[in-house]
């Protein structure tokens, strides 16, 4: 240890304080049983043991640590459960809808079973589904819904999709089921239909309701819309309240026949091995397959949400950034108010010896331990509130206006190396002047009057 190290840490500090260890050591305790407690009980334990001609100032050090952490634990916070809702809201999106789509400008695709070959043969693609995307009406005994409705192949949906996942009672398989005929009671074509959409229509598995769709036929007494009778083979959750509420499955077969489509498709969804290089593949498959077929990837079909929560998340580091910047002041204030009491201290050392880079060093490192030791502190009980609302989600969200249900919470160490190198680099810029100041003190100036 260098001896202005030693003195910053021994020498300067009020006589009758703890050693810095046993001091640290008890506040990581209290803050670990309890993140508030520790705040009052430090706050008495400086205030009662503080000495010296500025009894004040151990409290204001103390304010300058409480609030660098502060600033930390909110940032850690922020930037956590911001990060967790992109990760969860991503992961909801990419359950329910695939990677890549590959549509067709001239319409329906025709010739979709060689498309889907040669799609799943592309490098990076792993699986290929086709479907069918319209607009319909759902109605039941109880009320109306309106809803997308998309066919599906139950056999390869679930390898592009979660679907099979979210499914909380029925299965894929149901969408096929045969229909009886004779005498037999009729079996109606299977649904699949949200959870949300199952409560505002009140119809549950094994309920029957209609599918309407308003390109419907023309008869002398004006367009009829088409509708069709569907048995409810299934109830899917998938967390986006969304999703949840406007979207409904059937077979590809049963969707070319009630829309009087022939053998063709909408398009094909493809998964592919890497989510994150989603843009480039599908690049490389549309020059590929080339006109008239296009594809779209997840971040083209999202761009607006996703910019809107990464220009969000920026913004909020800089603002909870204000936090700790607010928060050096103080560490400069308790830099100069140390340096007025300790004038005979430095007169002295500058009298053996110390050199004003000496001096500088010794406040730099008084200044850097108040940082780190707000920063150590910030982090854990950031990374503390973080365990906790991930751990018990008591934070209920409003799913029709966040998409999510509940608080997501996601930590990355990446953001607490950032937050840490912020608020030690900026603890260690407000230490610069007040220390500049204390080695361009005269020792003759400084012990004139003492």
């Amino acid at each position: 240890m260098s001896y202005e190290l030693f003195i910053a840490s021994r020498y300067l500090n009020p006589k009758g304080r703890l050693s810095p260890a046993i001091t640290l050591g008890l506040t990581v305790t209290l803050i670990i049983l309890s993140p508030f407690l520790f705040l009052l009980f430090l706050f008495l334990f400086l205030a009662i043991f503080s000495k010296g001609k500025h009894p004040f100032v151990p409290i204001i050090t103390f304010i300058s640590i409480a609030g660098v952490m502060a600033g930390v634990m909110a940032l850690i916070i922020v930037l956590s459960v911001m990060t967790g809702f992109e990760e969860e809201l991503r992961n909801k999106i990419l359950g329910t809808n695939s990677h890549i789509v590959v549509l067709n400008h001239n319409g329906a695709i025709e010739d979709y079973r060689r498309l889907k070959e040669e799609a799943e043969s592309f490098p990076g693609v792993e699986a290929a589904s086709p479907f069918i995307f319209n607009q319909v009406m759902l109605t039941s005994d109880y009320n109306v819904a309106g809803v997308a409705i998309r066919g599906v192949d139950p056999e390869t949906v679930g390898k592009v999709t979660q679907l099979d996942n979210y499914l909380s009672e029925g299965s894929l398989s149901e969408l096929n089921r045969p229909q009886g005929e004779g005498a037999e009671a009729p079996s109606y074509p299977g649904i699949i239909i949200g959870k949300e959409v199952s409560r505002n229509l009140w119809t549950f598995y094994g309920d029957l309701l209609n599918v309407v769709s308003p390109l419907g036929t023309m008869t002398p007494f004006g367009m009829q819309p088409r509708i069709k009778r569907f048995q409810v083979a299934g109830i899917f959750e998938s967390g986006m309240y969304e999703y949840d509420s406007s979207l409904a499955y059937i077979s590809i077969p049963e969707a070319q026949r009630f829309f009087n489509m022939g053998d063709t498709v909408t398009g094909l969804e493809l998964k592919t091995t890497d989510l994150n290089k989603a843009d480039k593949i599908a690049t490389g498959i549309q020059q590929k397959l080339d006109y008239p077929y296009y594809t779209r990837d997840w971040k083209e079909m999202n761009r607006n949400i996703f910019s809107a929560l990464k220009l969000e998340k920026t913004t909020m580091f800089i603002i909870l950034l204000i936090i700790t910047i607010v928060a050096s002041l103080t560490i400069i204030s308790t830099l100069i108010m140390m340096v007025m009491e300790k004038n005979r201290e430095i007169a002295i050392l500058k009298s053996m010896g110390a050199t004003a880079k000496s001096i500088m060093k010794i406040f730099i490192f008084d200044g850097l331990v108040i940082g780190i030791t707000g920063t150590i502190l910030g982090l854990i009980d950031g990374y503390l509130w973080c365990f906790i609302l991930d751990r018990y989600q008591f934070i209920h969200l409003p799913g029709d206006v966040y998409y999510l249900t509940t608080l997501p919470v996601e930590m990355k160490p990446m953001y607490f190396l950032l937050v840490s190198l912020s608020a030690i680099g900026i603890s260690f810029l407000a230490t610069l002047y007040p220390s500049w100041q204390a080695s361009q003190l005269t020792p003759v100036e400084a012990i004139r009057y003492e």
